[in-house]
């Protein structure tokens, strides 16, 4: 598990949001020692906003404490409303409020100043995993939901002649029934003679049914 989490830094982009100049430098220094690609810095919750959805980064690293009219919990908020990007707190602050507001943004991670390298990476990691689970967990259910649509595509009314019985597709084109059904469903057919037709085809057979 562990390779699986440290393998592709150098394939992941950062975006990094910090009011404070030179620590944003020295977390860049950081992050690119540690092989990731960091793709943007901003001070301030306006530029964050407008950058990540521009750059669409693989990680977001967030102060609360920002520039401007709004703070990272409420940047955070917007950019998870726009796109999908993970993002990661970083804050001196850890009074029960301040928790309570991350909390219902749904952070993908949380890291109290001040801090060491080691502490942010298994962070980043961490939430770079949660993060391609949760993706694979709605491709999942997206693939379910197809499939269940496809299913249902043969719940409805069906134009079936009565002479030939043959179905009309929804383009106007009449197929045989196993040709419909195999194309709109995983099913596949074998044939068989049922004992009624068999009867009427092969009279010359003797039927072995004792009750006849």
């Amino acid at each position: 598990m562990t390779e699986n989490l440290m393998h592709s830094a150098s394939e992941t982009s950062i975006f990094i949001v910090e009011d404070e100049d030179n620590l944003a430098e020295v977390m860049r220094a950081r992050l690119e020692s540690y092989g990731y690609k960091v793709c943007g810095i901003v001070s301030s919750g306006e530029e964050a906003i407008k950058s990540v959805e521009h750059i669409k980064p693989d990680l977001v690293i967030m102060d609360i404490k920002l520039k401007g009219k709004i703070d990272g919990i409420e940047a955070a908020a917007e950019i998870r409303s726009r796109i999908s990007v993970p993002v990661i707190y970083l804050t001196a602050f850890s009074d029960e409020y301040m928790l309570e507001r991350i909390k219902a943004t749904e952070p993908f991670g949380y890291i109290l100043k001040p801090y060491d390298g080691r502490q942010l990476r298994i962070a980043i990691e961490i939430a770079l995993y949660k993060d391609r689970v949760q993706k694979e967990k709605e491709r999942l259910i997206a693939d379910l939901q197809d499939a269940l649509a496809k299913v249902q595509k043969l719940s409805g009314l069906l134009p079936i002649c009565a002479s030939c019985k043959k179905i009309r597709d929804d383009k106007g084109y009449w197929s045989e029934v196993e040709d419909y059904i195999e194309s709109h469903s995983d099913a596949e057919f074998t044939h068989g003679v049922c004992p009624e037709c068999a009867k009427k085809l092969y009279p010359f057979i003797k039927n072995n049914d004792s009750s006849s």
